[in-house]
This record gives C-alpha cells, structure tokens and sequence, in this order.
C-alpha cells in the first residue's frame, strides 16, 4: 500500500520541481543511489520497469526507503498495463507513470487512490488524461515536442500540470526554457543520475548533483 496519498504526491512534486528516474539490477547500488539522492535534496525516485526482475528490486528498494529513508516517495514509471500497474501498488509504489495514456492504468490506480502520470503527446490527449483523473500529466517525448508544446497547451488550459520527460538537461538554459514555458515539474534520467555517477560509485558527487540541481530550479522558478 502507498504511504502518500495522491494529493500528497501531487503537491510534493510540484513544490519540488524534479522526478529523477532510474533503473538499475543492482540492489545495493541502487540503494546507494536512493541515499545519494535523499541526502542531496531530493524526495522522489520513478524507478523504470526496464529490466527482468524489475518490480522484485523495486520491492527491496521500497522496504528500504520505508525503513531509513521516510520521506523519500518511490513510483514506479514505463509501466504500459493495468497488471503491472497494480503488481507495482502491490510492492506499496506511491505513483505509477506510462509512457502513454492507457486507460485501463488509469481505472487501477483511481481505485486505490494512487497517482498516475500519463504520457501525452497531444491536446487532445491531455484532455483525456485530466477527464480520467490525472492530476499531473507527463509530456513524452519532451525531446521531441519542446517547452512550445507545454507553452501552447497551458495557454488555454492554464489550470493543466505539465511534467515534461526526455531531453530534459541539468543546466539552466534547458530548465529555464521548461519552466518558463509553464511545465510545474520536470522528469530528468541519465543527466541528472549519470552513467559517471554509477559506473564510478561516485554517490558523494551525484549528491552533489542532486543539490546543485534543485537549487538551479528553484532560483528559476523565483524568477
């Protein structure tokens, strides 16, 4: 069962400003990473179901984020279906992402009153996604699409919470050009937890990182 209510997931990412996502079939680093991330800020981990076995390393890094890390929110991202989604709830994830809008997530997570982040590439799908119940909405691919779909959705529909993922970058032009396009959060994988980062053990510099990032948002947001 989730420990945070959506509401609470909700509000925490947009008071926070950045998801990091990460997969890894080490548990031990991975808990190390969890750590790194905790100490430098950070209060959100999307785990990526991108690997055999993913969901059994999810549940260990859950019990171990329950047991020493207690505000850290655990979710669970690049599910496609209503089993894994709900195999996911099952190991207590906080929030569910998808790479696109599947409905059938959307009816399994409202029913638990989990969070659920839909991938969306369209107005029309955003649309969707807020008439199902989605209180923040992923932009995928954010590569492709660009801080000038977040601004010309938000236009119109001011009231839409846009998390961009894909080609979001640690450096202020990237996330300046996010989030004065109007995204309330972003999520950022392999340039926020590098390859260097895990490939050298450096916990110590990702903490760093993880810091000088937050912080690199949050002076832009007070702009």
């Amino acid at each position: 069962m989730a420990r945070f209510s959506r509401i609470e997931v909700a509000t925490q990412m947009k008071s926070s400003g950045v998801v990091p996502l990460f997969f890894h079939r080490d548990v031990e680093l991975s808990k190390k990473v969890l750590e790194a991330v905790y100490k430098g800020g950070g209060r959100f981990i999307e785990f990526t179901n991108r690997g055999d076995y993913a969901h059994e390393i999810f549940g260990e890094l859950n019990k171990f984020a329950e047991e020493n890390l207690p505000e850290m929110i655990l979710g669970a991202g690049t599910v496609v279906d209503a089993a894994t989604a709900s195999l996911y709830m099952q190991l207590g994830a906080n929030f569910i992402v998808t790479p696109m809008l599947k409905e059938d997530v959307a009816t399994v997570c409202n029913r638990r009153k989990v969070l659920w982040a839909p991938g969306c590439g369209t107005l029309t799908e955003v649309s969707r996604a807020e008439e199902l119940g989605a209180e923040i909405i992923k932009v995928f691919p954010g590569s492709q699409l660009g801080p000038g779909f977040i601004k010309a959705v938000t236009a119109p529909c001011p009231w839409t919470s846009l998390m961009p993922t894909g080609g979001v970058k640690a450096t202020k032009e990237n996330l300046s050009g996010w989030f004065n396009a109007g995204a309330v959060c972003v999520g950022m994988g392999s340039d926020l937890i590098t390859k260097e980062h895990l490939a050298n053990r450096d916990f110590e510099g990702l903490e760093a990182h993880v810091r000088d990032t937050l912080a690199l948002v949050d002076s832009i947001r007070k702009k």
